[in-house]
């Protein structure tokens, strides 16, 4: 059954990520904790199409985690005309969006592109890093090599931040053969994106104990007390010291 074919390819990804991406687990954890330890914000921006929502404002999540997220609208509601004599290009537009955002130099960012060249995460983790943010970034190692870089600086994402996990998914992201389907079937990174993001969760959870800091960890607003619980203590608990 195509059930089972998945699965296994489920059990193989996720044996692939615990075994090749351990000590980058380690050293992301811990500069989580080191972060958040001296007052920084973390930030998770758009992990393989919002997968970072699972640790976000939820129960079992830490409070430490922020969502950041940018967009610009234009109107256009002319009629339809050749503009290809304009240079529609917009790298650098994420510098103006880091400019508005509420990040400072030392607080830490972590981006997600699978092929390691869309335009939006490379131009944001690259202007990120110039401002003196620190940058996580999740890629396929596999992916990444088969492609070239779109970016001027000549650089895919891994080449341009302080730690790249790799979420092992293959090139064009999909796992499984479906018989008398051409495109492969089932994505690979959102699942190892989030068990590598509870995984480095984890390690800074461990590692801001050991500092003598005990984060906070929301409980589910559905649970009884959960709600009162998070509202009255976690919350100013965060707006005060950041965990």
């Amino acid at each position: 059954m195509l059930l089972d074919t998945y699965n296994e390819a489920v059990d193989n990804l996720i044996k692939k990520v615990r075994t090749t991406q351990r000590e980058n687990i380690i050293k992301a954890g811990e500069m989580i904790a080191e972060t958040v330890a001296n007052g920084g914000n973390v930030y998770l921006s758009q992990i393989c199409h919002q997968i970072e929502m699972d640790l976000i404002n939820r129960g079992g999540g830490p409070t430490f985690y922020r969502h950041f997220a940018w967009k610009m609208d234009v109107e256009k509601n002319g009629r339809k005309r050749d503009r290809s004599e304009v240079d529609d290009t917009t790298w650098g537009m994420a510098e103006y969006a880091l400019k508005l955002s509420d990040m400072k130099p030392g607080d830490l960012l972590m981006v997600s592109s699978v092929s390691g060249r869309t335009k939006n995460v490379v131009d944001l983790a690259y202007e990120a890093k110039k401002m003196g943010i620190k940058v996580i970034a999740f890629t396929s190692m596999e992916y990444t090599m088969s492609v070239d870089p779109v970016h001027p600086s000549g650089k895919r994402l891994y080449e341009m931040v302080d730690i790249a996990m790799d979420n092992c998914a293959p090139s064009a992201e999909a796992m499984v053969d479906a018989p008398g389907i051409e495109a492969k079937f089932a994505a690979a990174s959102g699942i190892a994106c989030d068990i590598l993001l509870w995984s480095m969760t984890a390690v800074a959870v461990e590692k801001l104990q050991e500092k003598g800091i005990t984060p906070g960890i929301l409980k589910s607003a559905n649970f009884p007390g959960g709600s009162d619980y998070n509202n009255e203590k976690l919350y100013p608990q965060y707006d005060k010291y950041g965990w």
